[in-house]
Formats: C-alpha cells, sequence, structure tokens
C-alpha cells in the first residue's frame, strides 16, 4: 500500500495541480505515517531534480535582472555567512554539540542546507550519525520555513522583493526558498532565486578553507547547475531562436521543484526527529530564529534592500 500511495503522491505532485507547500505537506504526511519503500532513491531523485528545476527555472529569467540582483546581493550574502557560521559554532560550544555534527548544521544553515552538508560532509570526514543529524535539523526547520514564511510575508505586507531576500537570507535549502517564493509572486521568485544561488557558490571557498584548515585532501564539489541556471538566462535574454519553447522549460521547472518538494517531505519521519536528538535541534533552531529574525528586521528598516 505504502508504495502505491508513493507513487499516487508522486504523480499528483508532478501534474502542477498543487502549490509546492501542499506538495511538502502531503510527502512529510506519508513520512510520518508510513516506513518510506524508496529511501535512498527518492533522496537521489530529489537531488537530481532540484538541479534540473532550478536550470529551468532559469529560462524564465532575464540576465539583466539575475546580474543585478546578484551584485547587490553579494554582500549581505557574505555578512551573513560569516554571522550564522560564528554563532552557529559558539551554540555549538555552548550546548556541548558534537563539533562535526555542528560545523555541518551551521554550515548548512549559514550556505543552503542539505548541499552545503553534503559538501562538507567528506571535508570533515563526518560519521553517518553525524550526517544524518546535521541533515535531519536542517531539514525539519527547512520545512517548517516553506509552510510559514510566505504567511508571516503576507501578515507582515512584505514587498514581493523584501520577500525574496529575506528567503534567500533566511531559508536553508534552494528548494524550499524557490518553493517559498514562487507562492509568493514573480519578482520573489527572481530575488530569492538569484541571491540564493549567489549564495550557494559559497560553497566552494568555504569547503576550500575547510579543506586547508583541517588538511583535507577531499575533493571540492561544485555546483554546476549554478553555471547551468546562468546559460538558461542568458538564451532566455539573447537567443530568440527557441523563445516558444522557454515558458514550457520554466513550467517543468516548476512541477520539478513540486514533485522534489513531495520527495523530501517523505523523508521526514518519526526517526528523523529521533536521530537529530534535542541540543543539536536546538542549535539549529536558535541559529535558525536568530537569523531569520535579525535579516527580517534589518530588510524591514531599510537596512537590507536591493
Amino acid at each position: 500500500m505504502s508504495k502505491n500511495l508513493f507513487f499516487l503522491g508522486l504523480i499528483v505532485a508532478a501534474t502542477g495541480l498543487i502549490s509546492p507547500p501542499v506538495a511538502l505537506a502531503g510527502g512529510i504526511a506519508f513520512g510520518f505515517t508510513f516506513a518510506h519503500p524508496f529511501n535512498m532513491e527518492a533522496r537521489r531523485l530529489s537531488k537530481f531534480l532540484l538541479q534540473a528545476s532550478v536550470v529551468g527555472l532559469g529560462f524564465g529569467m532575464n540576465l539583466h535582472e539575475v546580474i543585478r540582483v546578484g551584485r547587490s546581493g553579494f554582500v549581505y550574502t557574505a555578512a551573513s555567512i560569516s554571522f550564522a557560521l560564528l554563532l552557529g559554532w559558539a551554540l555549538g560550544r555552548f550546548l556541548k554539540v558534537q563539533p562535526t555534527a555542528s560545523f555541518l548544521i551551521s554550515a548548512g544553515t549559514a550556505i543552503c542546507g542539505g548541499s552545503a552538508i553534503a559538501a562538507m560532509a567528506p571535508i570533515t570526514e563526518a560519521g553517518d550519525e553525524e550526517i544524518a543529524v546535521s541533515l535531519g535539523t536542517v531539514f525539519v526547520l527547512n520545512s517548517i520555513a516553506l509552510l510559514t514564511f510566505p504567511a508571516i510575508g503576507l501578515l507582515l505586507h512584505m514587498s514581493q522583493t523584501q520577500f525574496g531576500l529575506w528567503s534567500a537570507l533566511a531559508i536553508h535549502d534552494t528548494s524550499s526558498v524557490v518553493g517559498a517564493t514562487a507562492k509568493y509572486g514573480a519578482l520573489a521568485l527572481l530575488v530569492g532565486t538569484t541571491v540564493k544561488l549567489a549564495r550557494a557558490l559559497w560553497i566552494v571557498p568555504i569547503s576550500v578553507a575547510t579543506a586547508m584548515a583541517r588538511k583535507s585532501s577531499a575533493r571540492v564539489q561544485w555546483p554546476w547547475f549554478i553555471l547551468l541556471f546562468c546559460l538558461a538566462a542568458v538564451a532566455n535574454t539573447y537567443v530568440r531562436t527557441f523563445q516558444p519553447a522557454y515558458p514550457i522549460l520554466k513550467h517543468l521547472g516548476v512541477i520539478g521543484l513540486t514533485a522534489t518538494l513531495f520527495l523530501i517531505g517523505t523523508g521526514l519521519s518519526t526517526k528523523t526527529l529521533r536521530q537529530v536528538g534535542v541540543r543539536p535541534l536546538l542549535q539549529g533552531v536558535l541559529l535558525w530564529i536568530v537569523v531569520a529574525v535579525g535579516s527580517l528586521s534589518l530588510i524591514r528598516s531599510g537596512w537590507i534592500h536591493l
């Protein structure tokens, strides 16, 4: 029965008839109700679908706007990453969280969730339990953000630019940034996706710095899908020959994202919560609250803007 429900949920999510937050909620409901029949396969598929979906969304972006937003958000991104890493380290020490798990949680919050953790794990020589705890912590909070941020944005009457910037600075994973901003509006999607992808590029220098500090020979993972996203924006802006195909590719990106969020949701379960434990989850919650509330306050006061 669980297999049939899993495929049914995935098919419904892939039809585009439901929104990304609904797809995520449906996936979470499945994860808490049934033992996942394809857990590892779903993780691999969700990673591929996320990257392909981001590239598809690039066909709906104007390159000039992408460059403008990315350039404007660079300083905020650098400052927020530095602050989150330092605060995460301090909280981890205070709460006595295992150092490697603490660093992975901080990196996931500071940069781009699961992608950052996956990149940092081999460099830090993290064990399976440390990786699971870090991914579980970030994943739980990431799911909460996707479901709550649009409602908070509407309640506070945030503009689309403000909401896109806030989502990019305060939500962990690229998938949930895209899901939340897509629901809020087209401009929010442009701002959120561009600033978030610029933030994701920090995987490379942070990975290199970590490898040097730990004298690790692990290979640094390059986020190639970001380059493909930029090339898609170039095509949409300058290559008019294939113009009729671009809206279709963008729509496929949205559908792929919705299916991705369903797959991600199915990975959340009571087992995940038990693996996380109280102290790592508390570290992740406190760090996320400070980053989210701090960036929101600065955006609403006009200190951070595009």
